[in-house]
């Protein structure tokens, strides 16, 4: 059953990634892969919430879990598309929108991570304040 969630997340969490690359494209037709950046500070700020908030009150079973984290928001966050990108800026001689791109994927990333994780440390203990009170 995990393999099947995780599997099911995963096709999902593609498409999610590839839907909204082709929206950025839309709009943003520069050579910053703004696009590959939303997406993995999003998918940051997603996974730190869901481990500190869904986990913590073990309101979903481990299996829809490990759909969510490792197939949806793994397959939506791309390392990989992140260092091609970063190559290819550097191939072009674009050092400067380079080294923004991967400070910015970096420091954003850990940034969105304590967000989420934050976001989620609250609500957590908001949602056990109001069970404790209505016990």
């Amino acid at each position: 059953m995990n393999y099947l969630l995780v599997g099911i997340g995963g096709g999902i969490g593609s498409l999610l990634r590839y839907y909204l690359g082709v929206f950025t494209h839309s709009w943003w037709d520069y050579d910053f892969p703004l696009g590959t950046l939303i997406i993995n500070l999003i998918g940051c700020f997603a996974l730190g919430w869901l481990t500190t908030y869904i986990i913590k009150l073990k309101l979903l079973h481990p299996h829809i879990l490990a759909g969510i984290g490792t197939g949806l928001i793994g397959s939506f966050t791309t390392f990989s598309t992140f260092s091609v990108e970063t190559v290819t800026l550097i191939q072009h001689r674009l050092w400067s929108m380079a080294f923004l791109y991967v400070v910015l994927s970096l420091f954003g990333g850990l940034l969105m991570s304590w967000l989420g994780y934050q976001v989620g440390k609250r609500a957590a203990s908001k949602f056990q304040e109001k069970g404790e009170q209505a016990s």
